[in-house]
Order: C-alpha cells, then sequence, then structure tokens
C-alpha cells in the first residue's frame, strides 16, 4: 500500500462510509432525513455496540434482551413522535434501559453510573470502558464450514454476534467505523461461502479490514486521547494540520466554518454516544461535498456517489494539489511588524490561522511536526513579544523550525536504522524488551501489541520516499495506544509525565525515558515455569506470540537484565520447544526442561 493511500487511510478516519442499510440516495437529498432513516433501520447493530462497548462483560443474550427494548422504542416512536418519552435523546433512552435490566448492575458493578446525572452518567459509563481486555475470553472461532451454515440458518443472529464480539473488544472505536466493518464482514460470508476453499478465502479476505480496523481504531483512540488529556484545543490542531494538509487550497474562512462541525461530533463519538456520533459523522461529509468546489478539486466525482461510496472515495483522493499562487512560506506571521499585536487581538485564532497556513505548505511533514511547529512558534512569541525590539526575535522562526523538524527526522533515521539492521522478528524483540522497560506495568498483551505496532510501523514506512511522515505519524499512534484514552490512566511517574505533559512533543519525551525505577518485579511469574506439548501444535503465529509473552514475562521479572541476557534466555526457550517436539513423548520433555528453564531464567 502506498504511504498516500496509507496516510489517507489512517489519518482521515472521519469520513467513513455510514453503511449496511442506509438507503443509496444520491447527494442532494435531505441527508438528515436519510442519516435518521439509517439510525431507526439499523437500531439494532446500534444497541449492540453501545452496549457491549460500555459493558463489556456483558453476556450476547443479556444484549439481545436490550436490542428487543430498543426495538420495541423504536417501533413506538415511528408510530408517534409526539409521545414524551420519544422527546429524549438516544443515548440517554440507551442507558435508562441499561441501568432498568434486572440485577445488571450489580452483576456488572456499575451501580453507581445508574445514580448519576445525564451527562455524568455518560462520562461514568465512558470511564467504566476497558482498554485491556484480557479479562474476555478468546474470540471465539468456528470451523468455515460451520460458520456458513450458521450465517445460512439465522444471518441475523449470526451479525448481531459478530457485531457483539467486535464492539466488546475494541470500546473505543466509533459506531459508524464498526458498522462498516460488520458490513464487509458480511460481503466476506457470502462471497467464501460460495467457494470451495473457504478457508483460505476467509484468511485472504479477512486480512485488509482487520488491517482498517486497526488503523482507523488507534487514530480514534490517539484523537479521542487528545481531547480527554489535553482539551478541545488540541484536537482542533490536530484537525487544522489534517484538513489544510489535504485541502490546501480551502479559505481559512472555510476552513474554520467545516471545523465547527467536526470538532462538534468528537463529543458523542469519543464518550460513546453512537446516535449523536453517526449524525456528526454524517453532517461532516454532507458539508464537505456541499462546498466542494472551494475544499477539493478532487473530490468531484466522490460527492455525485451514492452515500455508502463517497465517504471511502473521499479518503483514498489524493491530496489536492497546492494552488500556484501559494508562497513557499508565510512572510506575515514571521516579517511583519506588526505580529505580536495581531497575536494579541485574538491568540487562538491567530495561532489556528498560522498552523492552517504552514500546514498547507508542508505535505511532506507529519501530523505531530505541525503541531511541534505550532508550539515552538507560541513559545517563540511569548519570548519575543516581551523584548524591546520583537520582530528582530521573531524572525529567527524559520531556524527554530528547521531545528525542530532536524531533531524529529534524525530519531525516525534512528528508528529506521534499526529496521534495516535488526529485521523484523529481532526488530520486534527489541522493542518489546524497552517497551517493557518504560511500562512493565502494562499487561503482557497491551506490550505484546504494542510491539508488534512498533514493528508494522516501521516496515510499513522505512522504504517509502515519504519516510519521515508516514513514520512518524504512525509512531505518535503507537504511543496514543500506550498513554490510553482516560486522563486518569496511570502507568508509572514518568510514562505518566510523557504522556500528560505537552502532546505534541511526547515523541521525544519517550526518547529520553530509561527503565521504570519504581517497578517492583513479581517473585516468580507462572508463564515462564510451565509449557506444555500444546506448543507443538500450535502454528507459527501462535507459537511467535508464545514466544513474544515469554519474552515480556521475562522482562518484567529481570528488568534489570541487559539484552544479551535476555535474547540468550529467549533463545534457550526456543530450543526447548524444538527439542521437546521432537521428543517420542513431547509433555515428558517438557515435564522435564521446564523447571530447568524457569531456574535459569530466575538466576539470571
Amino acid at each position: 500500500m502506498k504511504q498516500l493511500k496509507l496516510t489517507g487511510f489512517v489519518i482521515f478516519f472521519f469520513f467513513l462510509t455510514e453503511s449496511l442499510t442506509l438507503p443509496t440516495q444520491p447527494q442532494d437529498v435531505d441527508d438528515v432525513r436519510i442519516t435518521q432513516k439509517f439510525i431507526e433501520d439499523n437500531i439494532g447493530y446500534i444497541t449492540i455496540i453501545a452496549f457491549a462497548q460500555y459493558i463489556q462483560e456483558a453476556s450476547f443474550e443479556e444484549v439481545e434482551m436490550l436490542v428487543k427494548a430498543m426495538t420495541e422504542y423504536r417501533d413506538k416512536c415511528v408510530a408517534d413522535r409526539t409521545l414524551p418519552e420519544c422527546s429524549k435523546l438516544a443515548n440517554e433512552v440507551l442507558l435508562e434501559n441499561i441501568c432498568a435490566m434486572e440485577g445488571l448492575p450489580q452483576k456488572y458493578n456499575f451501580s453507581h453510573c445508574c445514580r448519576k446525572g445525564d451527562f455524568e452518567r455518560r462520562l461514568c459509563f465512558f470511564h467504566n470502558k476497558k482498554a485491556d481486555i484480557e479479562f474476555l475470553p478468546p474470540l471465539p472461532t468456528l470451523d468455515p464450514e460451520e460458520k456458513c451454515q450458521t450465517y445460512k440458518n439465522n444471518r441475523e443472529s449470526f451479525l448481531n454476534n459478530y457485531v457483539y464480539e467486535v464492539s466488546r473488544r475494541n470500546p473505543f472505536v466509533f459506531a459508524p467505523t464498526l458498522l462498516t466493518v460488520a458490513a464487509r464482514f458480511e460481503e466476506m460470508t457470502k462471497t467464501c461461502c460460495e467457494e470451495q476453499e473457504k478457508a483460505n478465502c476467509f484468511r485472504t479476505k479477512a486480512e485488509p479490514f482487520i488491517y482498517y480496523l486497526k488503523a482507523l481504531s488507534s487514530y480514534q483512540k490517539n484523537a479521542c486521547g487528545a481531547l480527554m488529556k489535553f482539551g478541545p484545543q488540541i484536537l482542533q490542531f490536530i484537525n487544522i494540520a489534517v484538513l489544510s494538509q489535504k485541502f490546501p487550497k480551502i479559505e481559512f474562512k472555510q476552513l474554520t466554518s467545516l471545523l465547527e462541525d467536526v470538532s462538534s461530533k468528537y463529543d458523542g463519538c469519543c464518550e460513546g454516544d453512537v446516535v449523536q456520533c453517526i449524525r456528526g459523522r454524517s453532517k461532516v461529509m454532507s458539508h464537505i461535498c456541499s462546498k466542494q468546489d472551494s475544499i477539493s478539486s478532487k473530490i468531484k466525482d466522490c460527492c455525485e456517489k451514492k452515500i455508502p461510496e463517497r465517504g471511502e472515495c473521499i479518503i483514498y483522493s489524493n491530496k489536492d494539489d497546492r494552488p500556484n499562487d501559494l508562497s513557499l512560506r508565510e512572510a506575515k506571521f514571521i516579517e511583519s511588524d506588526n505580529v505580536c499585536e495581531k497575536r494579541d487581538a485574538d491568540q487562538a485564532n491567530f495561532m489556528a490561522e498560522f498552523l492552517y497556513e504552514y500546514s498547507r505548505r508542508h505535505p511532506e511533514l507529519s501530523t505531530p511536526e505541525l503541531l511541534r511547529i505550532a508550539k515552538v512558534y507560541e513559545d517563540l512569541l511569548k519570548e519575543c513579544c516581551d523584548m524591546e525590539n520583537p520582530p528582530g526575535c521573531y524572525r529567527r522562526a524559520e531556524n527554530r523550525f528547521n531545528e525542530t523538524t532536524e531533531k524529529s527526522l534524525k530519531i525516525v533515521q534512528r528508528e529506521c536504522e534499526h529496521f534495516q539492521n535488526l529485521g523484523k522478528d529481532d526488530l520486534k524483540y527489541h522493542y518489546l524488551i524497552n517497551l517493557t522497560k518504560l511500562a512493565p506495568q502494562l499487561s503482557t498483551e497491551e506490550l505484546t501489541f504494542l510491539g508488534k505496532e512498533m514493528v508494522i510501523a516501521l516496515t510499513t514506512c522505512c522504504t517509502l520516499s515519504e519516510e519521515f511522515a508516514c513514520v512518524d505519524n504512525l509512531v505518535d499512534l503507537v504511543l496514543g495506544e500506550l498513554c490510553g484514552i482516560n486522563e486518569n490512566r496511570n502507568i508509572n511517574p514518568a510514562v505518566d509525565h510523557c504522556c500528560k505533559t505537552n502532546f505534541a512533543f511526547r515523541r521525544s519525551c519517550f526518547e529520553s525515558l530509561e527503565a521504570d525505577k519504581t517497578y517492583v518485579p513479581p517473585s516468580t511469574s507462572p508463564e515462564l515455569s510451565t509449557f506444555h506439548a500444546g506448543l507443538c501444535q500450535a502454528h507459527n503465529e501462535e507459537l511467535q506470540r508464545k514466544k513474544d509473552r515469554f519474552l515480556v514475562n521475562l522482562v518484567k521479572l529481570k528488568p534489570e537484565l541487559a539484552g544479551e541476557e535476555l535474547w540468550s534466555l529467549l533463545a534457550d526457550f526456543t530450543n526447548v520447544v524444538e527439542k521437546c517436539c521432537k521428543a517420542q513423548e513431547p509433555e515428558a520433555c517438557f515435564k522435564e526442561e521446564s523447571p530447568k528453564l524457569a531456574a535459569k531464567s530466575q538466576a539470571a
């Protein structure tokens, strides 16, 4: 996948299609009415997503009970919208129904949320979401033939169960994204169930939309984390940078109008209000297509498409051409004599316009780098505007910008050198060791996930001409995963400082971190002392997961060990697996070798 497409795909998440049963009407039809129809037609899926994301422990049977209640509510209100209960917000009704389910608040420990008022209740349910899903059972897997038979026998229950399982494992993913994944899953099921090689078909076709879900999940969590931890201004700056690069000919006034729609939808999406999220996203797409002549020359064909396809089309459209009359630099922010006066008149608007002008002129830079430049400029003006000769001071701004970008570039070059020198597996082990030493308090599942994501970022980007922006964008998403969404997430003092102090510069903050000195390792680790013959039946991917977990748990047990010692013990584990799987009685071999390996790990 080319970087242009990858960046558009990951960064432009808010233009995803509202798929499934959304009416395929042309763009000039009343979008509000179409969106409302979509919500009514998909009340079952929307209820499942909201419930499964809020109360991840709930069973599928409990979810189905709520779907029944919400479907009855919809039918009642469609028949008579003047009923008093039909004037309530959909999310309010949903949470009331969740709280009214007999015994459920006590069973899953959310009674305290049900006692709160509307806004506080919504936030309470949001804070109840858990990013670490190790408490959930493994995702159920069906034999392809069984899967096809189940789909054929009861399509609705089959798809509802899929949406439920995916939603509870992705509690922060926006509802339209999950609906799109569900639609693609059904398309894949229909196609593969007609094939002779069903297993191969499912494996091949599942990969793109699993990547799609992961990529969108990372960006959404990162954006919502920025909103929750740093407030709306940082989120506004992210959107300014993204939109200005994508649509460099858009006027600043038009951009600020679009940003009102983009920003307002985040409140619903980030807090898990699925209905408001869908409405907000539809409004953004309608805004863009209604003003396409002044926004971009690349989206005309997209906006003529039916609604389910237009979002995808906009995502994959190329960045618009830079206007011919756009100078290489915007002099008024550096060379003008009255920069300080303009800043003081309206600082928020002044900084927004600076970021807009700089971003549209620098399509080669990453979103985090553009935010760093804006922060450097803001700090420089604080310093310069208190001096006797401010212009003589802030005219050095270009040098500061170049120095900042040079530092970021060196970090990326160093990471890509790791990629070139280590190879894919050793690169992953390098990051598993480093990440576990930095944040040993995270679960083994989270740490192995983060290590894999770092490898994906570097293997995707380090051979591209757009290496810098690609690596910086994707690694920043990995850091967003590490830091999490909730502002009350605490890992350890050093990591928390990097996550919460400065959004734009958290990358360089993490670069300077060393192993966590506050961590007290456990006396033993059960996962390092017992291995069974089941490892011999594991597929390569599953065996690789076991090796990753072994390494992470080893670092958690012995964080003081150097990389060479850790790699040596990992090689010992690999040798034990190979030896015992070749033995006549593998289980007996593992029973004999496991204590030796555990003792060696403990003594290291």
